[in-house]
């Protein structure tokens, strides 16, 4: 169980037998009220961001996560394949609503960690993917720099392996490896050259 002040930051926590993210937390005191913590909440079940007042009196269950990597086969449709490490003949698969903006970044092959969730009932539940803050991608396509084109800023649209469309300085070239953000999808760096 956790009191109301320590329901901070990257926690996992059970509200209304569903499990939620703590995004951020703040703990304030008005005047003569009681102190309160205002948090926000991302659901794990369907991604979507509430807030939520927490009182002094109140407490919550932590909830039960965990981490598990699978490796990234292929996708057909909504369906995304993957099986569990060293075990090629495990196949599942996973909707695409569960995998996100996720599927931007990975490739064939890749080893992808998901979040689970153990319910009560010893049910599992993937409950969505984590990247890592920025991800290398080979740049697949980009238009060729044109000489005094930086009226526009400079800047010009590339095509990752992945499909991912960024936008990136006019210096990148097809083949070059670049860091780019899996928050907003923006370019970061160039890691390396073609």
């Amino acid at each position: 169980m956790l009191n109301y002040n320590e329901i901070k930051e990257r926690k996992y926590i059970l509200l209304d037998d569903e499990p939620y993210e703590v995004i951020s937390s703040h703990v304030a005191r008005k005047q003569a009220n009681k102190p309160v913590n205002k948090t926000k909440l991302k659901s794990l079940t369907n991604g979507r961001v509430v807030e939520h007042t927490f009182h002094m009196s109140d407490k919550v269950h932590e909830a039960d996560m965990s981490k598990v990597n699978y490796i990234y086969i292929y996708n057909k449709g909504d369906e995304f394949w993957f099986h569990a490490e060293g075990d090629k003949s495990n196949r599942f698969p996973i909707d695409a609503e569960t995998i996100g903006d996720a599927k931007d970044y990975i490739l064939e092959g890749d080893s992808v960690e998901f979040s689970i969730f153990t319910n009560d009932d010893d049910e599992e539940r993937i409950t969505g993917v984590n990247l890592p803050l920025k991800m290398e991608l080979e740049v697949k396509d980009a238009p060729p720099a044109v000489k005094g084109n930086t009226a526009q800023g400079g800047d010009k649209i590339v095509t990752t392996v992945t499909g991912l469309r960024v936008t990136a300085p006019m210096f990148i070239n097809p083949g070059d490896v670049i860091a780019v953000s899996t928050v907003d999808g923006s370019y970061s760096e160039r890691v390396s050259k073609a």
